[in-house]
């Protein structure tokens, strides 16, 4: 963390200056805002988070509740989240207290005797090293107050509007702020009617999302035809792994997936209540609390739970269901505007809680939609930027409803119908990059270019995640993952890594360094004047040298910019190779040198050679909303 190069700051570094929208905020709803966030579950409250960085947009949400969430029904935190936490400045805090998952156990039905369940194998979580951060499991409560504490110190000061219930919306064809959003009070406010007007509405409103039905979108796929009892509780219990991830088949037919809980104490069970006639009529959601104990009990055999303290407990039916479009633009229209309203998690996908998906896609959602409106009213980026919103994060959730059907499709699974008894744990094995969060890879688009340069820097797949890895910082020799010095501050990161020859050499990184700085085609010539060299792109430079064979005066200034109202010399964005971890091996980065481009939410845009400037200034030239001057 950097601060004290705009003066000295004696207080929490983590509370940033107010300033922009967040000076003199008022405390009451106003009747015209930027951006009105309609929901503050996981993707309205890390959009929030977001948006709130940007200084000169006034961004409020809305929530129905009267305060904060109490008790949230989704617990599972996937390594991209906790990727995504770090960006956001408060993984470690997280980390600390939440429960780790190590290793998931399958027990099934004994050979001897199947009437007793056995432990029949061990799965170790991420046993291929997918990610340096834990699977996590952490109440969604905590999870929406870390955020909302971000967006409370940020130079807008965001905070909820609580008490207010989305009744509607109209989108006129004109006008500075086209979308009216019709609100009634709830609570202390009950009786009050407020019409807010917005450019922009993100709908985080849940499954049964009022924005989803406002904008004409329907959700359509396979109707719900298998129950689950879920329950948080404290309870006295024989069974061994009590305290670990586990999924239990019973030779009844009946399975539970067991998901300890932070706190050393509080444990979750799914708990499979069968098949759902179609009749039914949601009769099996009033499944009273002492049934579901009574099954557990049941598939358990010969162990017991004793409950002694129910936090909450819910009955679901699966189901999986995935909207038409992501955003108010119908097909008609496309071409002739561009979406005003968007909406993301449950409202546009729905899918069982098995997988530990739903918060953790919710999230990403809200972190693609949300930078990039930041960029277009910023004036960073043309409006045309908020199209690659639903391209996007649609694919997303189709893969994940279609990996969703196969593992839960596999829980409901009686024991004879495996064709091998491992088959669960072997899937969980085989796939675990996917729920872990990095398998997503977006398309050539507006923001993500081709792949005709990726073999020179293999570990860097164009349109997934940029996975971290070790360097050195060369001003204060600390070995640190690159990736984690990424802010969810919503700059792009342009990473230089250099070729073979010494810092201060005449040669590519030098030329390349000097038409950053210089050329009118650059990047960083769109960064508005009086702004710092690095407020809208942060440029780092890895050389292939240890940190003690870089001379930091032989670095081109593009490197170190001179940043704050002192105009003090950054030395932070040089780094060397980490002897025992040499970033070029690790990633296959090409020997000559490379340039990875990344985007704001982490995902790798771009890979050029340091000689394609021509390519790198067309690359952005669009995104920045102009011409480039060699075209």
């Amino acid at each position: 963390m950097q601060f004290h190069h705009h003066g000295y700051v004696s207080g929490d570094p983590r509370i940033q200056p107010v300033a922009g929208t967040g000076v003199d905020r008022p405390d009451e709803l106003p009747d015209e805002v930027d951006v009105l966030i309609v929901g503050s579950g996981p993707a309205g409250m890390l959009a929030a988070a977001q948006l709130a960085q940007f200084p000169g947009i006034t961004t409020r949400m809305v929530e129905r509740r009267e305060g904060r969430l109490a008790i949230g029904q989704a617990d599972g935190i996937q390594a991209r989240s906790v990727e995504t936490f770090q960006a956001f400045g408060f993984a470690e805090r997280i980390i600390a207290e939440a429960y780790w998952i190590t290793e998931m156990n399958f027990w099934r039905p004994g050979t001897d005797d199947p009437t007793r369940i056995v432990r029949g194998g061990r799965a170790v979580d991420d046993e291929f090293g997918i990610s340096e951060f834990p699977h996590l499991i952490v109440n969604q409560a905590r999870v929406l107050d870390y955020f909302a504490e971000v967006a409370a110190n940020a130079p807008t000061r965001l905070t909820p509007d609580y008490g207010w219930d989305f009744r509607g919306l109209t989108v006129a064809d004109e006008g500075e702020r086209p979308v009216a959003v019709t609100l009634t009070g709830v609570g202390a406010r009950e009786g009050q009617e407020r019409t807010v007007r917005a450019k922009y509405v993100i709908g985080c409103d849940g499954a049964r999302s009022k924005v989803r039905e406002a904008i004409g979108c329907t959700l359509s796929g396979d109707a719900a035809n298998h129950a689950w009892g879920v329950m948080d509780v404290l309870a006295e219990t024989d069974f061994p792994d009590i305290r670990t991830k586990c999924a239990i088949q019973s030779h009844t037919g009946g399975s539970i997936l067991l998901i300890p809980r932070e706190g050393g104490f509080l444990f979750r069970m799914y708990v499979d209540l069968g098949e759902v006639p179609v009749d039914n009529a949601g009769a099996v959601r009033r499944t009273p609390i002492e049934e579901i104990i009574r099954r557990a009990n049941e598939i358990m055999h010969p162990y017991t739970v004793e409950v002694r303290d129910v936090a909450w407990h819910s009955v679901y039916e699966v189901g999986h269901r995935l909207t038409d479009r992501f955003d108010d633009l119908l097909p008609e229209a496309v071409g002739t505007r561009t979406p005003r309203v968007f909406i993301t998690g449950d409202a546009c996908h729905t899918h069982s809680a098995k997988a530990g998906q739903g918060m953790n896609v919710s999230m990403q959602d809200g972190f693609n939609i949300a930078w990039k409106l930041g960029h277009v009213l910023e004036g960073r980026s043309p409006e045309s930027l908020l199209s690659t919103y639903s391209a996007e994060r649609q694919v997303v959730a189709k893969n994940l409803i279609d990996f969703d059907k196969e593992w839960s499709t596999l829980m409901a699974k009686k024991p004879e119908e495996f064709a091998d008894p491992g088959e669960l744990e072997d899937f969980y094995v085989r796939t675990a990059e996917f729920p872990a969060g990095f398998m997503t890879e977006y398309t050539p688009s507006l923001i993500t270019g081709e792949t005709r340069h990726q073999d020179r820097a293999a570990g860097f797949p164009v349109g997934k995640r940029f996975k971290s890895a070790a360097a050195v910082r060369v001003c204060d020799t600390n070995p640190l993952q690159l990736g984690h010095l990424a802010q969810a501050d919503g700059r792009w990161r342009i990473y230089v890594f250099a070729d073979a020859a010494p810092a201060g050499s005449v040669g590519p990184v030098a030329d390349l360094a000097q038409w950053l700085e210089n050329a009118p085609d650059s990047p960083l010539a769109a960064t508005p004047e009086g702004a710092d060299p690095d407020a809208w792109f942060d440029v780092k430079v890895i050389y292939q040298q240890p940190h003690t064979e870089i001379d930091l005066n032989a670095v081109p200034s593009a490197f170190r910019p001179q940043v704050g109202p002192f105009s003090l010399t950054d030395l932070s964005k040089v780094f060397g190779v980490n002897p025992k971890a040499d970033i070029f091996e690790e990633r296959g980065l090409d020997r000559d040198g490379v340039v990875v481009v990344v985007r704001p939410d982490q995902y790798v845009a771009h890979i050029l050679p340091l000689s394609a400037t021509d390519e790198l200034g067309a690359f952005f030239a669009p995104i920045l909303g102009r011409a480039t001057a060699r075209s």
